[in-house]
């Protein structure tokens, strides 16, 4: 990894103030516009910014720095750290602390319930499990199975909501564009259709022949047989 320079604006203050390096070279290390270090030099950029000296934190060296006042072409290198910090790279399953390690077979029932376009992948990075969990919780052959509770992973504290979002957002990307079909089946009906649907349940095209005298005479019949289905009930 490239080494970068600790506060390049604050750094390029006290190289103004107490070297005699060029615009050019200062604005170099310190990765500004050689116009930007001049303005500085003015008293007309970074007013409030205190100088970081650049020795005292290891970054030049006194010898470096006399180099380059006495060759104005010397372009100034950081001086190697002292300590090196390996990059953190994180691979496998999400760590989980372990005060909530009996939580995750709960959510990740709850992962497979709600959101089953998730891959086992995305559900070992989500909640720091193994994929023979997964699969055992999925098929119901989990030792706990009959009292695991489904929760979510972000009540939970085992994710984050921007996290399980992503990995959703992920799954809808992957998933394949619906067929012509099931288009179709999902389409909702028009109007005319359900107006049609209707008509041939309720039998309205043998109503709309009918004259206002079968009408009444089909009411009144109706009335007649609810009397007598009274008259029955009081006997």
């Amino acid at each position: 990894m490239a080494q970068k320079l600790l506060m390049p604006k604050a750094t390029a203050v006290w190289l103004v103030d107490n070297t005699a390096l060029s615009f050019d070279q200062i604005a170099e290390l310190c990765k500004l516009h050689p116009l930007e270090v001049k303005a500085i030099a003015d008293g007309e950029s970074a007013q409030g910014i205190k100088g970081l000296d650049p020795i005292s934190t290891g970054q030049l060296s006194r010898d470096e720095i006399a180099r380059a006042e006495n060759n104005p072409n010397h372009k100034l290198k950081l001086s190697e750290p002292k300590v090196r910090v390996p990059e953190s790279k994180r691979k496998g399953p999400r760590y989980t602390p372990v005060s909530k390690r009996q939580d995750r077979p709960n959510a990740i029932l709850w992962l497979v319930r709600n959101h089953p376009e998730l891959k086992d992948a995305q559900i070992s990075r989500l909640v720091g499990t193994t994929k023979s969990t997964i699969e055992q919780i999925r098929d119901r052959t989990h030792w706990n199975s009959a009292n695991l509770t489904p929760m979510d992973p972000v009540t939970l504290g085992l994710c984050s909501q921007i996290d399980l979002d992503l990995e959703v957002e992920k799954s809808a990307k992957d998933r394949p564009l619906p067929s012509a079909e099931e288009l179709d089946n999902a389409r909702l009906a028009s109007a005319a259709e359900m107006e049609s649907l209707g008509d041939s349940v309720t039998g309205r095209d043998d109503d709309k022949g009918m004259s206002a005298d079968e009408v009444f005479s089909r009411f009144a019949s109706l009335k007649n047989e609810s009397d007598e289905d009274e008259d029955d009930d009081n006997r």
